[in-house]
């Protein structure tokens, strides 16, 4: 072994050594103490959330202070509100099954960290982490390295200053593959929150330890002709501009029935959308997909800094590009996912032509995901969400904010799990709840049992 794989490996089984003590003592944490690091971790969080926004902007180029603030505090004020950590700390009682059950900690959690929302997604894996009482390790991608080590190491500070155990958080100041190899595939990792590229999910499900992994979106928006258009518009273009498209679960490309295709373009041109056409369009389509492939310089730009570097002027506020299309497929790169603010717009004949289009771009990528659709006619609302192979589908409502919880009452999370659909483990959006397991204990089912005797064993509990 030459001298940096053993630095490797020293590093990563020091990592190891704390995280696995810090779990062991973790896990005899009551909920009282659990609420006061929490407490603590939203403080902080709500305090620096802006700071932290500003950080990754710099560091990275990618999406806008505002949109990531707002992100920043969603995924970690917004979390510690939503969740009562009870349920993931104290047994519960079936009193009819005679199934009593316990939740314990999964353990050492190493958490991958993606460049385009560092900050919220290191917000929101260490507060699940604290509140289910596991020890985590997050893996910064390297582009937003600094950022995200800041960020995770005052949270480790602020924790334990809380009572954390030692080591209940801790991050890679300078990761490299190598590490989080190691990190991924070592026997004393006990789970694994993969979120990131295709290349980095692929490892996590390959190291030999469980995993839950997230795919690419490439989120179809159908508009039906019963629809609000004044109101679809409007979200349509708010969530396919907002932290400047990065999101996997903004709006990809807008579906829209013949009868309204007119009035909603004139809608979304009214919100901030700018349609291109002509000489604009071949000067946008050679500055964002040379040979066919998205341009990695464009990658969480604003609309008017992409207009201006292909070469013409759009409104000032504009908020996101739309080009009309007539099909999708590998030969149209605007029909594809592209994170940045570009939508493809595309009119079709009624629901099940645009059902046959959705599954034509989630063929390509995205399967697994999430769609959106904006209808008052729940025969055509059920009919696509019987049809399409993904996840979760927003009605009326915007899919950056839908389909991660905020408007609609899936699981509010920063984690959105593309089941078997996309390869993946989990088809919900992941909670805390995915970081326990359970242990059930179970009294024969014909035999008479005082459960009021188990109530009070586990009084003290």
């Amino acid at each position: 072994m030459d001298a940096t794989s053993e630095e490797v490996l020293i590093h990563a089984e020091e990592l190891l050594d704390r995280a696995e003590s810090a779990a062991r003592e973790f896990r005899t944490y009551t909920p009282a103490q659990v609420k006061d690091i929490l407490q603590a971790l939203a403080k902080v969080c709500e305090e620096r959330a802006e700071y932290y926004a500003e950080w990754t902007v710099r560091e990275t180029g990618f999406g806008n202070a505002a949109d990531k603030t707002v992100k920043n505090i969603s995924c970690s004020v917004g979390t510690i509100q939503a969740e009562d950590p009870d349920q993931y700390i104290l047994p519960k009682v079936d009193v009819d099954k005679k199934v009593v059950s316990f939740p314990k900690p999964a353990g050492v959690v190493v958490a991958l960290v993606p460049c385009t929302g560092p900050i919220m997604t290191v917000f929101y894996k260490a507060i699940i982490s604290v509140m289910t009482r596991n020890a985590v390790i997050l893996c910064p991608h390297p582009a937003a390295r600094e950022c995200s080590a800041s960020a995770a190491k005052l949270l480790a500070e602020v924790a334990e200053a809380a009572g954390a155990p030692e080591g209940a958080i801790q991050t890679l100041e300078n990761p490299n593959i190598p590490l989080v190899t190691h990190l991924m595939q070592s026997p004393r990792t006990n789970l694994i929150l993969a979120t990131g590229g295709p290349g980095m999910v692929h490892a996590a499900y390959s190291s030999g330890n469980p995993a839950i992994g997230v795919g690419p979106g490439n989120v179809a928006c159908y508009v039906h002709q019963s629809a609000d258009i004044e109101t679809a518009a409007a979200q349509i273009v708010f969530s396919n501009s907002y932290d400047h498209a990065l999101p996997c679960t903004c709006e990809s490309t807008v579906l829209v029935d013949n009868a309204v295709a007119e009035k909603l373009k004139a809608a979304m041109a009214n919100s901030g959308a700018y349609f291109v056409t002509g000489e604009e369009e071949r000067l946008l389509r050679n500055y964002l997909f040379p040979e066919g492939q998205a341009t990695v310089d464009a990658l969480g730009k604003s609309a008017e800094w992409i207009a201006a570097q292909a070469g013409f002027s759009v409104p000032e506020g504009t908020k996101s590009l739309v080009v009309e299309i007539v099909e999708v497929g590998p030969h149209e790169p605007v029909s594809k996912e592209k994170m940045f603010p570009l939508l493809g717009f595309m009119v079709v004949d009624g629901p099940d032509n645009a059902i046959v289009t959705t599954l034509s771009m989630l063929a390509m990528m995205g399967k697994g995901h999430s769609a959106v659709i904006h209808c008052n006619d729940a025969r055509v609302v059920t009919t696509y969400g019987a049809a399409l192979p993904v996840c979760r589908i927003a009605v009326n409502t915007p899919g950056i904010i839908g389909s991660s919880g905020v408007t609609t009452n899936l699981v509010a999370s920063a984690i959105i799990g593309t089941g078997y659909f996309g390869g993946g483990s989990v088809d919900e959006n992941v909670g805390p709840e995915r970081l326990v397991q359970w242990s059930r204990v179970a009294y024969h089912s014909e035999f008479d049992v005082n459960m009021d005797e188990v109530h009070a064993a586990l009084a003290t509990y």
